[in-house]
């Protein structure tokens, strides 16, 4: 008998272990929906353009490693910053040009958010944005900043909302002023197994040549871990409805892994 209520306590003690890191995996998942969570992440997302160039036989690579870092600035209010860092390698950019690689211009996001949800449930921020030039080969050679704004709520399993910003530049070497603003209304859902299925657009309007970019991505990741480290990974598809001129065209892909460092 004693023997039986040890097997079943210890059954008890792992299934609960087991919920446990079920719910821990769930909640990473919802953070990581929500960009101005006040958790740590090292998103590396590496995208796949074609069909680019006037002729189409242009391609490029592009993985952006974007750290999110929160910061405690008072009991009410946290600054969010996340940073994108772009490496590329891009092939016959122009026609006949061969490969080039190289850090892409940096952009840095600082949001001002409030710990409290609005009395309606939902989350937002603002503040400022950054473009840093590098120089580098695929650099367009410009500073720039503006104003960056994001609001999203959280219902259940459900994630949706959007964020904007607009730069302008304010110096550099480069030859062609910089207008432009970007627009991301995103919508996810994430299920008790802590797998998170998205829906986005990243859309840029340049003022500057009057031209809109459109791509369209569906996204599935899953949260675990890799010894004590949690992550989440996955994959996904775009399509790109609009493209300015010499822009991928058609279907890319995307991948994603991502370091979590939950407090």
């Amino acid at each position: 008998m004693n023997a039986t209520k040890m097997k079943l306590g210890l059954l008890a003690v792992l299934l609960g272990s087991q919920c446990l890191v079920a719910d821990e995996a769930e909640d990473v998942a919802k953070k990581l929906a929500n960009p101005v969570a006040a958790m740590i992440s090292v998103p590396l997302q590496l995208n796949y353009m074609d069909n680019m160039g006037l002729d189409d036989k242009g391609s490029q690579w592009r993985l952006n490693v974007q750290p999110v870092i929160p910061i405690e600035f008072n009991d009410e209010w946290n600054i969010i910053t996340r940073t994108i860092m772009p490496l590329i390698s891009q092939k016959n950019l122009p026609t006949g040009t061969g490969t080039q690689s190289g850090i892409g211009d940096i952009s840095a996001t600082a949001w001002f958010s409030p710990r409290e949800k609005t009395l309606n449930g939902w989350i937002w921020g603002i503040g400022p944005v950054f473009l840093i030039p590098t120089g580098s080969d695929v650099s367009a050679e410009k500073w720039g900043a503006g104003p960056t704004a994001i609001a999203l709520k959280q219902e259940g399993q459900w994630t949706y909302g959007g964020l904007a910003n607009h730069v302008w530049s304010t110096g550099g070497s480069g030859a062609n002023d910089i207008s432009s603003t970007f627009m991301q209304p995103f919508m996810s859902y994430v299920t008790h197994d802590a797998v998170t299925m998205s829906l986005m657009t990243e859309t840029t309007y340049d003022w500057e040549n009057e031209q809109w970019s459109v791509p369209i991505y569906g996204m599935v990741t899953k949260v675990g871990k890799i010894g004590n480290q949690m992550i989440s990974y996955g994959a996904g598809v775009s399509y790109w409805v609009e493209s300015p001129d010499g822009g991928p065209e058609g279907w890319g892909a995307r991948f994603v892994l991502t370091f979590v460092f939950a407090k």
